[in-house]
């Protein structure tokens, strides 16, 4: 026994020599940087700030870990969690957990190529390209031994789109086309009529202050997420069901002019009666960005006119609790989505199409209605012709389509009918529209009819249709236009929709898209048996009309008919006697009219091979205080042959220059410093401009808006402006001026800036 008492006493000598060092310390987490400025400008959100974390998915950022002591790999282990959304789970992909290891496993959440330096652990995270986007919350567990583990937030982050990645969905595989779809923080909508497009600046301002946060309030706000916020948050991961989110919430649902009204089956040719279907001003519905109107009553909230960006929008629709903005109408409802999208991370651009059908009925034809003194009738139909529409493009990859119509995809954030039980558009492949492929989604065989039907026009009178005075199959979707990439023209892009106008592969597609869209309705179709007759048959005469001037509101419009005598089947040579009756009407944004403002009748022979001019004036006083905001007078004319009984259609649509501003720079922009900027306005006009206000608007030039009262301006006197800027960011930026009076909306001009980093040499 005194022996092992003495080996027992020799133990503690012995282990002090053998035994492991002490018991290492608990790894705690002191601080942690999230290298907001570093990651941001890789992932090229930096221009949405440097103060917290953007980022997005398919790429990985790099973060810092502050420990109490150095970091052990081989015994030391923690565990990333990514949440994001209410309720997250892993089922749901709102949640991730992923172990740091030495090198990334696949397209999967991880945290690898970790390097250890003293106490500070840098880690660098990825995200999948199949990654729900939105705010998410980054922790860290550590685990502690025998069980117990202590969490710690680390922070937050936003994830979005990566159209940079290859493994993306958006992936744009141009920096061209990169800088221009989702970079560019300005741009054009193009307005008006086929034959006189104005571009309209536009401030999208997708980087400014809070609109990120505002995308995803827009979001949170749907349908979709009120009535199952935790699913909604699971799909947006996917591009198509985010922007047929956003293609619904721009505008809200109840807001809809003469769009709930039952569908009635097409009527056989016959008496027809086009009774008005009167004017409906959008309904207050509350989940939309903004409140439709295509009245002329905007005394509660602004005219669409007025606007010149969206952050203003956007701002007052998230301070108001996202009620409704006043008002919106098709360009400012797709310039508001293409600043979303473009924030989201979703290559975008705004299209205008000019003649744009609304062809409710789904037969291709839309029936338009002149009565015998040239009156262009209103019709009860919902079928109509807008002198343009807006839409947008975002460019995806369609997993849902066969191969071959990814690209380019229509969404449409002015809705005019239903899509799965909500007033909503797209995405359509812009391939398969052209294509004629409208049986693919969503929404096709509306967008192929928006550019393809055709125009038939009828002569109206004893209440029913007595001739067909135009068979048009070229006069809708003309001049498709978008801003061109890297300048401010416009471009051209009807091609991409469709092939040229009567050729054998346009009518090839025609015939299969109608055939598709009819159905069983073919064998009775007016519009195949119209197709089969020819329409309207030749003519013994050829009128036009012509501008004798450049139209300016304010001025009396000065036209000359051209009328000249040409072979017919029916009377080859000899002499014909007209009596055209003219009419000019107050062309609408929607395609229709208001009543007479101004007639006149002629009367005219024609001998074989004659062609004679006929001068015709239109008063100002016949349109002063008669017109819309848009400028737009439809001039129609309704010529009978005495000889045929038969009459022939002449139509001239004319729009009034308003006068134009000048804006002028200093030669240098630079960030911080003064940029004096003088902007001057002459009245062209003979009557005075009253009630004037100015307001400027550019992204990284302002912060907001800047607006100033001029009050009167009389005709033929220039107001000068002259004030200081102070730029906020480096690069190219747009300063936009809009000056409105009660008399005119839209005098708009822009000025392209370059602005330098603050103290380049």
């Amino acid at each position: 026994m005194a022996k092992k008492q003495e080996i027992s006493s020799k133990e503690p000598h012995l282990g002090s020599d053998l035994s492991p060092p002490p018991p290492v310390a608990a790894l705690e987490l002191r601080s942690v940087d999230l290298q907001s400025s570093r990651n941001n400008q890789e992932h090229h959100t930096q221009e949405m700030g440097l103060q917290r974390l953007i980022v997005r998915r398919s790429q990985s950022f790099t973060i810092q870990l502050h420990f109490s002591r150095p970091f052990h790999s081989g015994t030391d282990h923690i565990t990333f969690i990514a949440e994001t959304g209410p309720e997250p789970t892993e089922l749901l992909g709102t949640r991730a957990t992923f172990l740091l290891t030495s090198a990334r496993q696949g397209n999967v959440w991880s945290a690898s190529d970790f390097t250890i330096d003293a106490n500070s652990l840098s880690v660098s995270l990825f995200t999948p390209a199949s990654a729900v986007i939105g705010p998410y919350t980054l922790k860290i567990k550590i685990s502690q031994g025998q069980g117990h583990s202590l969490t710690h937030l680390l922070g937050t982050f936003i994830l979005l789109f990566n159209p940079w990645s290859a493994e993306d969905d958006v992936y744009l595989p141009s920096e061209l086309l990169l800088q221009e779809y989702i970079m560019m923080d300005y741009g054009f909508v193009y307005k008006g009529h086929e034959r006189f497009i104005t571009p309209w600046p536009w401030n999208y301002g997708q980087f400014e202050e809070g609109i990120i946060d505002i995308c995803f309030e827009i979001l949170n706000k749907s349908l979709s997420f009120l009535e199952n916020p935790s699913k909604a948050c699971s799909q947006r991961n996917d591009v198509v069901y985010v922007c047929r989110v956003v293609s619904a919430m721009v505008r809200p649902d109840a807001a809809r002019p003469c769009l709930r009204t039952v569908r009635a089956p097409r009527p056989a040719p016959g008496p027809r009666h086009p009774p008005v279907c009167p004017p409906q001003i959008n309904s207050n519905d509350d989940s939309g960005v903004l409140q439709g109107n295509w009245g002329e009553d905007y005394s509660r909230g602004l005219s669409p006119l007025e606007w010149s960006g969206s952050v203003a929008i956007l701002r007052q629709w998230s301070a108001g609790g996202g009620q409704p903005v006043r008002y919106g109408q098709c360009w400012v409802f797709a310039a508001v989505m293409c600043t979303v999208m473009r924030c989201l991370g979703v290559p975008t651009r705004v299209v205008s199409n000019f003649r744009s059908a609304h062809n409710a009925d789904a037969n291709l034809t839309i029936d338009t209605y002149y009565d015998q003194t040239a009156v262009m009738l209103p019709t009860q139909k919902r079928d109509k012709i807008w002198n343009f529409h807006v839409w947008n493009e975002c460019w995806m990859i369609r997993k849902d389509l066969p191969p071959g119509y990814n690209g380019w995809q229509v969404l449409d954030p002015t809705p005019q009918e239903t899509s799965s039980g909500l007033f909503r558009c797209g995405p359509a492949s812009v391939k398969a529209i052209r294509e004629g492929e409208v049986h693919l989604p969503y929404d096709t065989p509306f967008v192929y009819a928006e550019v393809n039907a055709d125009e038939v026009i009828w002569l109206f009178g004893g209440g029913q249709a007595l001739e067909i005075l135009a068979h048009n199959i070229s006069s809708i979707g003309k001049e498709i236009s978008t801003k061109m990439v890297g300048s401010d023209q416009r471009q051209n892009i009807t091609s991409s929709y469709k092939y040229p106008e009567g050729s054998l592969e346009e009518r090839s597609v025609f015939m299969k898209a109608s055939r598709k869209m009819l159905g069983s309705r073919r064998a009775s179709s007016p519009f195949l048996d119209l197709l089969g007759s020819g329409g309207s048959k030749d003519q013994p005469a050829q009128l036009q009309l012509h501008l004798a001037q450049t139209p300016e509101w304010g001025q009396d419009l000065l036209l000359e008919l051209h009328a000249r005598r040409v072979a017919d089947r029916a009377h080859p040579q000899g002499p014909i006697r007209l009596v055209v009756r003219f009419c000019a009407q107050t062309l609408l944004h929607s395609g229709g009219t208001r009543g007479p403002l101004w007639r006149q009748k002629v009367h005219l022979t024609l001998d074989f091979g004659e062609e004679i001019q006929q001068s015709l004036s239109l008063p100002y006083n016949n349109y002063k205080n008669k017109l819309t905001d848009e400028k737009l007078i439809r001039v129609s004319g309704i010529a009978k042959v005495a000889e045929t009984g038969r009459s022939m259609l002449v139509l001239k649509d004319i729009s009034l220059e308003p006068p134009h501003l000048a804006i002028e720079v200093s030669e240098r922009a630079e960030v911080g410093k003064a940029l004096r900027v003088h902007i001057s306005l002459t009245n062209t006009l003979s009557v005075a401009l009253s009630h004037c206000t100015m307001v400027l608007e550019g992204s990284g030039l302002i912060d907001g808006q800047i607006s100033n009262d001029l009050g009167t301006l009389v005709a033929g006197h220039t107001v000068q402006i002259q004030l200081d800027l102070y730029p906020l960011k480096a690069g190219r930026r747009q300063l936009q001026v809009l000056i409105s009076s009660k008399e005119l909306k839209e005098i708009k001009g822009y000025k392209d800036i370059f602005v330098v980093a603050a103290g380049a040499s």
